[in-house]
């Protein structure tokens, strides 16, 4: 058999993580170290490799009822290769360091199994970060895979040079960086988008880091499911379109 696939094969490499190809991961497991990934994203294996749900800590379960974040994943370990892909969307390999990674969880693929993680809010200048945006914070030294919508953006953030971008499109930033979240606009149109430009909530990053945004805004799709309450009706929390409709290509 001959056709043009046969250039599709196993990228070889001794790297632990490694991208088949812009939208496939690969990583390798030696029997000594576990993988954890994002729940049903494993689409190939080779070897000798089992694949378990991931306890969650009592103060991750109750993190998750109360903000809606959090991470659902499945422990990959034994010896062998695994490919991981979600919704054809671009993989990108991040190396964590002391100085830690914050990041929107609809956006982790996979991470080393050593690492931490918790929910942190951002702070608004209005007061209501506690019923809005929440993200993770990834603390120790390993490797994470990070998914986008399209090809990326890296903003480079320095003391002179701070930058803004739409909470919508924001993927992860340094965790050393300062961030607020805010919107151009009076605080009595706050929860509506301004005026006719379509525009809502921003993050203001200020200090010295990298802010890494997509070319995409995750806006809930057509007749999406919308639960009961004064939050849900504004898009937030578990009730909200995000939380109602989560597995769908817009929310991932």
């Amino acid at each position: 058999m001959q056709s043009p696939l046969f250039g599709y094969t196993e990228v070889q490499t001794p790297e632990r993580y490694a991208l088949q190809n812009p939208k496939l991961l690969r990583v390798a497991l030696n029997g000594h170290e576990d993988v954890l990934a994002r729940k049903g994203s494993m689409v190939a294996y080779q070897g000798m490799l089992e694949f378990d749900g991931e306890y969650q800590t009592q103060g991750q379960r109750q993190a998750r009822a109360v903000t809606g974040e959090g991470l659902d994943l499945m422990r990959c370990s034994g010896q062998g290769t695994v490919f991981f892909a979600n919704l054809a969307q671009y993989v990108h390999i991040v190396d964590v360091d002391h100085e830690g990674l914050t990041v929107d969880g609809a956006y982790v693929l996979a991470l080393d199994s050593h690492l931490h993680w918790e929910v942190i809010s951002v702070d608004s200048q209005y007061g209501v970060s506690g019923s809005g945006k929440y993200n993770l914070n990834i603390s120790g030294q390993g490797k994470v895979a990070l998914m986008t919508s399209g090809q990326p953006l890296m903003l480079r953030i320095t003391p002179e040079t701070y930058a803004n971008a739409d909470a919508d499109a924001v993927v992860a930033w340094s965790s050393s960086l300062r961030v607020q979240m805010q919107a151009q606009t009076s605080a009595s149109g706050v929860w509506r988008r301004r005026g006719n430009t379509g525009e809502g909530w921003e993050l203001s990053f200020m200090g010295h880091g990298y802010a890494l945004v997509q070319p995409s805004e995750l806006l809930p799709p057509q007749n999406a499911v919308i639960g009961g309450g004064l939050r849900a009706q504004y898009g937030m929390g578990p009730q909200g379109a995000a939380g109602q409709n989560q597995g769908n290509i817009f929310t991932n």
